[in-house]
């Protein structure tokens, strides 16, 4: 069966729609679990309601959010991008904005340096003409899309220009999250305009990297912490609150799964595959531990539901006449159980058991870094909660701030072919934005 759009979509809301009681079918750990708390509930489709009043800042907003979109940013090759953004915040906003370089970029640019004519950089700014102080918010998004690149298009109807809450835009990065980055810096704009809050108070942070490692991320996060090195870039950050984009729906999220996973190789005996006695098919047994993978109960918890496993690929054998010697996945694993700190561990010997109980010699799991759920603050009033399965940059900011995820956009469809939302949704992330910017100063 073809999975289409709309297909995609009944399944999302079918297997997350409410029950009066909290279940693990032992036959279907890789469900979710099915939350009966409107403090918190699982992500759905939301759907916004129509309207001709345009606010003020419509024009800036989606000509930020198209500009973004039409620049190809697939992780690693976010330059374009960035360089865009420094021009813009400078010279349309009159911010301060800086390259933070990553580390492999710091030898021929310095960490300070301006010269983004190649190497990769997250971007730093603040809405003021003075030296940085100690802003006290922290408002951050990620630049870098996933492939493949999907052009900006906007639907109108034919023969017109006329845009309403209800338009459509599409494109990659639309949602996940260029979105996010156009609504952030509108609303940090409003704001100031509107003189809402303090300019000093707050921050913004494009960061590089977030599809892939978190590279760019973890270079502001090692400067940030660095206090002995105390870059002239960030001298004496601390933060209260750090708020994050990514595609909630614009729901406030109360955290989200953690991640786990690696490449897991089997090794067999080769031999003539009418003798399969004699020898040891490596893809035979690396299939027997996936099954038992994806049905076993990795751990779970209430807000989180089910640890699921996704078998991205698999690869082994010669030829069909020939008994695997060699076979491997490649595993990701969403993490419920534990905390942010004991959730990977707990899988990880969770699946190490499983593999020596299939077999003792055969297979080498290599694990890549990982951590558990991961909590974010989602008691501010105003806002519907959910709590996503995806991962994030909230781990990977280390810090004693508090933590809040919100964002226009639906995840269902971030990384499809089918990737847009509404201009209402745009226009949502913004006041959501001003909400959320003005308790975190004021909590």
């Amino acid at each position: 069966m073809k999975a289409t759009p709309n297909l995609l979509l009944l399944w999302g809301t079918s297997l997350l729609s409410h029950t009066s009681a909290f279940v693990i079918d032992n036959n279907h750990y890789q469900h979710p679990l099915i939350v009966d708390d409107a403090s918190i509930s699982p992500l759905q489709i939301s759907t916004s309601s129509a309207t001709n009043d345009a606010p003020s800042y419509r024009k800036n907003l989606l000509s930020l959010h198209k500009s973004l979109i039409e620049i190809p940013s697939i992780s690693r090759t976010e330059q374009e991008v960035g360089k865009f953004l420094l021009d813009y915040l400078r010279n349309n906003l009159g911010y301060v904005a800086k390259a933070q370089f990553l580390e492999s970029d710091k030898t021929s640019h310095g960490s300070d340096g301006d010269d983004h004519s190649q190497g990769r950089f997250n971007v730093l700014a603040w809405p003021s003409s003075h030296n940085l102080s100690s802003p006290r918010v922290l408002v951050t998004s990620h630049i870098d899309v996933v492939p493949p690149f999907i052009p900006y298009h906007i639907s109108t109807p034919e023969g017109s220009d006329q845009v309403t809450s209800d338009t459509f835009i599409s494109g990659r990065g639309s949602v996940d999250a260029k979105a996010s980055v156009a609504a952030q810096i509108v609303a940090a704009e409003e704001l100031i305009r509107a003189k809402e809050i303090d300019p000093a108070d707050l921050m913004l942070l494009f960061v590089v990297g977030e599809e892939i490692s978190g590279d760019g991320m973890k270079t502001f996060s090692a400067a940030y912490n660095d206090k002995k090195e105390s870059q002239a870039l960030l001298p004496h950050l601390h933060f209260k609150a750090a708020i994050y984009g990514e595609p909630t729906e614009n729901k406030l999220s109360c955290g989200h799964k953690g991640h786990s996973g690696g490449l897991l190789k089997a090794q067999g005996i080769a031999g003539h595959s009418g003798y399969p006695w004699l020898f040891k098919s490596a893809t035979e047994v690396l299939v027997k531990a996936l099954a038992k993978i994806i049905s076993a109960d990795l751990g779970s918890s209430e807000r989180y539901g089910n640890t699921t496993v996704n078998i991205g690929t698999i690869a082994g054998g010669v030829a069909a006449n020939v008994i695997p010697k060699e076979a491997q996945a490649k595993l990701a694993i969403r993490v419920a159980a534990g905390n942010q700190t004991t959730g990977a561990d707990i899988v990880r010997e969770a699946v190490d058991k499983i593999l020596k109980e299939t077999d003792e010699e055969a297979f080498t799991m290599e694990w890549t870094s990982g951590y558990g759920p991961v909590e974010c603050n989602c008691d501010v009033d105003g806002f519907e909660t959910m709590v996503a399965s995806y991962g994030t940059d909230v781990p990977n900011f280390e810090g004693d701030h508090v933590s809040y995820l919100y964002g226009p956009g639906s995840i269902l469809v971030a990384h499809g072919d089918d990737e847009g939302l509404k201009v209402g949704d745009l226009e949502t992330a913004v006041e959501g934005y001003k909400k959320l910017i003005k308790h975190a100063l004021s909590a």
